[in-house]
């Protein structure tokens, strides 16, 4: 490695060792597990001794909020020192209790829990999700604040469908840029396994039939129409930058006739995602999870596709013969698909081998 690359490298943020020794041994999980426990175990005497004199603080609106800031500043100022297990949770537990106290703030302010709360609780979780040092506090943020815009927009306009479609744009976007920026690649992908379970939770609230806010759902018939169709356009949107994504990275240049099928499948997928609410971004999340290579990623979206299929199936106005054999049906076809294009695969591939020998062929 020369030295100018090392240097790169190190402006980069990316670690380089100096010479060929092994690198040093890391800290056992149960070690580390052992310290996240006694940091939360710490925090809860620490703040249980300071809720028996802040009792008082609750009934006052403004000495909760100013009490909540200096706890979460506390946790900020933690995080920025040496870090360690059992620093960073004790600071997540500190930084938690004050963002409640916070939250309480703004209801005594507001006098209930209205869309204005929502919102500026929204505001508060993306600034944390940025300032915060801790992968495990930006995570919870990102989560958190997933919620909060669910809940916002669910309040302030009754389209919760565009929530989950702005929640898959914006970590379809941090998943694609993951690794654009070195330095900040760690965060961003807190970033986007936060919001990934929060629209986990968004979905398996709304599949289920149970609203994050029973009996406070008023929708407007105007967006009751219009929302479903700007969540899957949204939703959509995610998919033909993903697809964008994938043609232009790709090792060989995708023929136009694929990439017309591939875009226009992008547009049916939407379609058949009306009917069966949430397909379309189990969708677009697998595929997301193929084109960066990561098994987690894809294992949450088998678990909100599987949530939608499930819901569609459970809600369908069928007969259980029916249902039967509309599985059945629906599985041998996607069998017939692999098959299919796995050959087709093989074809091109095979195809492409030939030119390139042929490219190479001096006369």
């Amino acid at each position: 490695m020369t030295r100018s690359l090392a240097e790169r490298l190190r402006q980069a943020g990316i670690a380089v060792a100096e010479s060929d020794a092994a690198p040093g041994l890391g800290t056992p999980w149960f070690v580390r597990a052992l310290q996240a426990f006694s940091g939360w175990l710490a925090a809860m005497f620490l703040l249980g001794f300071v809720a028996l004199g802040a009792l008082a603080v609750l009934e006052d609106g403004a000495m909760s909020g100013g009490l909540g800031l200096l706890l979460i500043g506390a946790a900020c100022g933690v995080l920025y020192t040496t870090p360690g297990d059992f620093k960073e949770h004790l600071a997540l537990a500190a930084s938690l209790t004050g963002q409640w106290l916070v939250a309480w703030a703004l209801v005594e302010t507001l006098e209930e829990a209205s869309a204005s709360l929502w919102w500026a609780l929204l505001g508060l979780q993306v600034v944390l999700a940025l300032v915060m040092s801790s992968l495990t506090h930006r995570t919870f943020s990102a989560l958190a604040a997933s919620l909060a815009l669910y809940l916002a927009l669910t309040e302030s306009v009754a389209a919760p469908d565009i929530a989950s479609g702005l929640v898959l744009l914006v970590l379809t976007a941090i998943w694609l840029n993951e690794f654009r920026w070195p330095r900040h690649w760690r965060a961003m992908q807190a970033w986007g396994y936060g919001m990934l379970l929060g629209l986990l939770g968004i979905e398996a609230m709304e599949h289920f039939g149970q609203s994050l806010l029973p009996g406070r759902y008023y929708p407007n018939d105007l967006l009751a129409w219009l929302g479903p169709w700007l969540g899957e356009a949204l939703g959509a949107l995610a998919l033909l930058l993903l697809l964008g994504h994938v043609f232009r990275r790709g090792e060989r240049q995708a023929p136009g006739t694929t990439q017309a099928i591939a875009y226009g499948g992008a547009v049916v997928l939407m379609l058949l995602s009306m009917q069966a609410h949430g397909l379309s971004q189990g969708a677009v999340i697998v595929a997301l999870g193929f084109a960066i290579g990561n098994r987690l990623v894809m294992g949450l979206a088998a678990l909100l596709l599987l949530l939608a299929i499930g819901s569609y199936y459970y809600w369908l106005d069928a007969t259980l013969l029916t249902k039967a054999q509309t599985l059945f049906a629906m599985g041998a076809l996607l069998l017939a698909l692999r098959w299919a294009l796995r050959r087709w695969w093989r074809g091109m591939t095979r195809a492409g081998e030939r030119h390139g020998e042929g490219e190479g062929t001096q006369p």
